[in-house]
């Protein structure tokens, strides 16, 4: 029995392996089932790029941080938290939020930290990266807008954050639409070797595992990001307009210590923080998600990402997953707001 639960372990690992490397940049048939039978959610439908600002941001005291963000909807619309990755930023929602808002959702899109205006109140803060230290930023920033429960919506980073509200503070997360599904992980998995052609997808992990890759990163981090765009992507033709507004949030003063900290623990080549590691270890179990969810995928999508069937398992609630067809990438919501914020809408029925 002993040596069946370590093989039976192991394999499981091997594959969540397999899922976290593909993931970056009851179970399926109950789920399935349910969710089908939910009419699909419409909102408007919108030309990619048709907005071109948020208009005035905000800026909150929460945690750690003074959070820059957006806001949008009646400030007594049921919350929608739309969290975005790297190298990404909060333009990714920029046709996303006023569809939601429409619809009569209080939408919030905050800078993560390390990017655009969200800055650290202490100089003495570590400046770090980890996925937990990431999510508690958004209880803090939920906390401090006196919300108690919110949607939360997001895509590479922002999607792990989501996740990670989702299993460990269920309370706090009426209901979750993912891109590319379950991306939870833990530094043991990020110490296992993979495939070279898995290996070779996770190329920039590597980079900025070396000093050379931070000030590599430091120096080119436009032209590094425009390349990921462009990888991630490679059927999605934005201008430099679109690219320059969000390459504009990579100036902040702590980006490249958040972003090298971020990859670097994953590979468990950087410590974390104490104060996480009892999350961390809840987190290496790959807690099941209860809520009520939504995943989604592009049929372009360039980065590495998992196959849905093996994350569906993943959500013991109410679960749909989406293909969204078209050409579309890793920058789901940008690329496709219309069918993002359908499943925001869809989701909240749920």
């Amino acid at each position: 029995m002993v040596e069946e639960t370590n093989y039976d372990r192991r394999r499981f690992l091997a594959t969540t392996i397999m899922t976290i490397a593909s993931a970056e940049l009851g179970m399926i048939g109950s789920s399935a089932a349910q969710s089908s039978k939910t009419k699909p959610a419409t909102v408007p439908a919108i030309k990619p790029g048709t907005n071109k600002s948020f208009g005035p941001l905000k800026q909150l005291d929460a945690g750690l941080l003074n959070v820059g963000y957006a806001e949008m909807g009646p400030s007594g619309g049921p919350p929608v938290i739309l969290l975005h990755g790297w190298p990404y930023d909060i333009h990714s929602f920029i046709d996303v939020a006023p569809l939601l808002a429409k619809a009569s959702y209080r939408v919030i899109v905050p800078y993560v930290r390390g990017y655009g205006t969200t800055r650290f109140l202490s100089n003495d803060t570590f400046r770090n990266g980890q996925p937990s230290a990431l999510a508690v930023d958004t209880i803090a920033f939920m906390d401090a807008l006196k919300i108690e429960k919110a949607i939360l919506a997001g895509f590479d980073w922002g999607a792990r954050t989501a996740n990670i509200i989702a299993a460990l503070w269920p309370e706090r997360c009426k209901a979750m639409v993912s891109v590319s599904g379950y991306l939870i992980g833990s530094q043991e998995t990020g110490k296992m070797p993979l495939p070279p052609k898995n290996e070779l997808e996770w190329w920039y992990q590597y980079y900025f595992a070396t000093e050379r890759g931070r000030a590599g990163y430091d120096k080119y981090r436009h032209d590094f990001a425009k390349l990921i765009w462009q990888i991630a992507s490679p059927k999605w033709s934005f201008d430099d307009a679109t690219f320059d507004r969000s390459a504009a949030s990579f100036n902040n003063p702590d980006h490249v210590n958040i972003v090298i900290h971020n990859y670097r623990w994953r590979l468990a080549v950087a410590e974390g923080e104490p104060k996480y590691d009892d999350l961390e270890k809840r987190l290496a179990e790959f807690p099941v998600i209860t809520v009520p969810t939504i995943t989604l995928e592009g049929d372009a999508n360039g980065a590495p990402h998992p196959d849905p069937s093996f994350y569906a398992k993943k959500f013991s609630g109410k679960y749909a997953h989406r293909l969204i067809k078209g050409g579309v990438g890793h920058n789901l919501p940008q690329e496709a707001p219309q069918e993002f914020a359908k499943a925001v809408v869809e989701v909240d029925g749920y």
